[in-house]
């Protein structure tokens, strides 16, 4: 009876593990990694895979998490593949903190040669000028927050050093919008065509970090180069729900979160709608509340977050 108790176990789990979905896999993956439990997360992105390998993100995601476990030869296999299926952006793989320990292997020169023999292909006719100076504001732009970050989320974050990073990532941020708006205001919002993913990504950023007054003025402009394909909808969504939170109003694809005054709790800031918030999110091409909020450490709960929401915006002094 024992055996057979056993051998059922062993099979209800196989069925269980087959009825799991690629992105089911992929949020539990995803989850490990923000609790730096790399090992485990390695695991199901391994799960993941063996159903397909599309999406350059999760393979790069993939890629960090084997890189942060020390299985570096997964984590070379994960970001080739990533490279392979569209990964473009030189100027993040060079800072990313995640892949450093790659950086001594001999691999990793072999892999950033395979990645810019790609982009010389695809940016034979890119403004080559431009790309480069927005891959530098990139860097700029990048770097300084994720030492930002890295103090921020020390165990015990130094406060002198929060504000010291904290200036000089100011000064850098009104440097790099001095340039953005330079090129903006010359030649509008450049598609990937012009500057690469990367380059277009970096108009987003900038703009996406300044003060409101220039995210209102160039929240038109990019509005229309979405229409145009010039710029990522998903990015538009982002600087959407920015702009509106801090005019006083909901966002509208929930991806701003804040500190609740009351709890002193990580939350998602007020929405419009919450029930449809995830078909909006989709229309533009983001991943669900639930996903998004795995990658903030903070567990959805539409019911909940419905039930919370007029307090929050009480304590926002959000408009109705």
């Amino acid at each position: 009876m024992k055996k057979i108790i056993t051998l059922s176990f062993i099979m209800l789990r196989c069925l269980f593990m087959q009825a799991q979905t690629y992105k089911e896999w992929v949020h539990k993956a995803d989850s490990c990694y923000t609790a730096k439990n790399y090992e485990l997360s390695v695991s199901y992105y391994d799960k993941a895979f063996k159903i397909e390998q599309k999406s350059w993100s999760d393979l790069y995601n993939a890629s960090c998490s084997a890189s942060m476990a020390g299985q570096h030869k997964k984590a070379f296999k994960w970001l080739n593949l990533s490279i392979d299926n569209g990964y473009e952006n030189m100027a993040h793989i060079k800072i990313d903190e995640d892949l450093k320990h790659l950086h001594s292997e001999k691999q990793w020169n072999k892999t950033i040669e395979k990645l810019q023999k790609k982009l010389d292909v695809i940016g034979a006719n890119y403004d080559k000028a431009l790309e480069k100076q927005l891959a530098e504001i990139y860097t700029e732009d990048q770097e300084i927050r994720g030492e930002f970050m890295n103090v921020y989320r020390a165990t015990k974050p130094d406060k002198k050093k929060i504000d010291s990073i904290g200036k000089i990532m100011e000064r850098k941020d009104s440097i790099n919008l001095i340039k953005v708006m330079k090129i903006l205001d010359e030649r509008g919002w450049l598609g990937k065509n012009v500057v690469g993913t990367q380059g277009n990504q970096t108009l987003f950023l900038v703009i996406q970090h300044a003060d409101l007054q220039y995210q209102q003025k160039y929240l038109p402009m990019m509005r229309e180069a979405v229409k145009n394909g010039n710029a990522n909808p998903g990015n538009l969504a982002y600087l959407e729900d920015r702009v509106a939170l801090r005019e006083g109003k909901k966002q509208i694809y929930g991806s701003q979160s804040l500190k609740n005054k009351k709890t002193g709790k990580i939350c998602i800031a007020p929405m419009i709608d919450p029930d449809n918030v995830d078909k909006r999110r989709a229309e533009v091409g983001l991943g669900t509340m639930a996903e998004y909020a795995t990658k903030l450490n903070i567990e959805w709960n539409l019911e909940e977050y419905k039930k919370e929401l007029a307090e929050t915006e009480k304590l926002e002094n959000t408009k109705p």
